[in-house]
């Protein structure tokens, strides 16, 4: 698969790319997925091994990553990874980057800052809002100058009430990838039921937060969904018990990942997943009593 093939599809007359932060082992497998145990991971390293799974360190690869979606009447960013010179301590890989690559990415696919006309979240955590804000003159200020930020209201209120009681319980995210954007008057705080337009448009997804949502898009009869954080690796759709770490309500997330699996299964839904490697996207099959996630291009 190219390059741009990898990064770049159609969804009818839809554009979509993906804009990479990284790509690497990030987490210890039986530490993010508490659930998982050795036994039954066994059988499925032939497969997990080494593209999903680092030999050796049981380290998922995982993607931190945007996509761009350009429709025929907006051009629409969805999540903003984790963002640079933010101070995180709840993964040191990710305290303080200074990288040029996702600004680069951005251009690369010749979208400009000032280009974006809605950020998308999600949620909001670390790792989907960091770019929402850089820092300019000692202050956080909107990344996208010229975008109305779309934040789930559900999703927004537990956040901005939970972060009362410190910043900790957000890892600061909240205070500097969050709150600036409202400051500045460019945050739209919407319902379970909105809709951008005709391509696109929410669907509640709860469970690994409160107001958790997933993105819908339809175009030329072609229909697509970016699922946030639903799933984190192909290893769930085999196991859709696996919670994440995470997850703030375990038994809910579970609910709507496997609602989730039932309802794209052999279907022409395309699914665009935050954090699977590349290409990060495919379709969900069948696959006895559980499912498996078939990347663009293979069968």
């Amino acid at each position: 698969m190219s390059e741009e093939s990898d990064k770049t599809r159609m969804l009818g007359d839809i554009r979509i790319d993906r804009v990479l932060e990284s790509e690497e082992p990030e987490f210890p497998i039986f530490s993010f997925f508490p659930d998982a145990m050795v036994e039954a991971l066994a059988p499925h390293r032939s497969w997990m091994e080494p593209r999903f799974l680092e030999p050796g360190t049981d380290k998922i690869i995982a993607a931190v990553q945007s996509y761009v979606v350009r429709t025929k009447h907006h051009t629409i960013l969805i999540d903003t990874c984790v963002g640079n010179h933010k101070q995180r301590r709840f993964w040191p890989a990710w305290n303080m980057r200074e990288s040029e690559r996702y600004l680069k990415g951005l251009a690369d696919i010749g979208v400009s800052v000032e280009q974006i006309d809605f950020v998308m979240c999600t949620h909001l955590h670390t790792d989907h809002v960091g770019w929402n804000t850089r820092l300019m003159n000692g202050q956080w200020v909107p990344t996208f100058p010229n975008a109305r930020y779309i934040f789930a209201k559900d999703e927004f209120a537990f956040w901005e009430e939970l972060n009362k009681k410190g910043a900790k319980y957000s890892d600061g995210c909240i205070n500097d990838s969050v709150l600036p954007v409202v400051a500045a008057g460019q945050a739209d705080l919407v319902s379970s039921d909105f809709s951008l337009d005709d391509n696109l448009w929410i669907e509640p997804t709860p469970g690994h937060t409160p107001g958790h949502i997933s993105i819908r898009l339809s175009s030329c009869g072609c229909d697509g969904v970016l699922t946030g954080d639903v799933m984190h690796s192909p290893i769930q759709c085999t196991f859709p018990d696996w919670g994440v770490a995470g997850d703030g309500d375990k038994d809910l997330a579970r609910q709507t990942r496997k609602k989730f699996l039932d309802r794209y299964a052999e279907t022409s839904t395309r699914i665009l997943t935050s954090h699977f490697p590349s290409p990060s996207a495919g379709f969900i099959r069948r696959a006895g009593e559980a499912f498996k996630f078939v990347f663009d291009g293979e069968t």
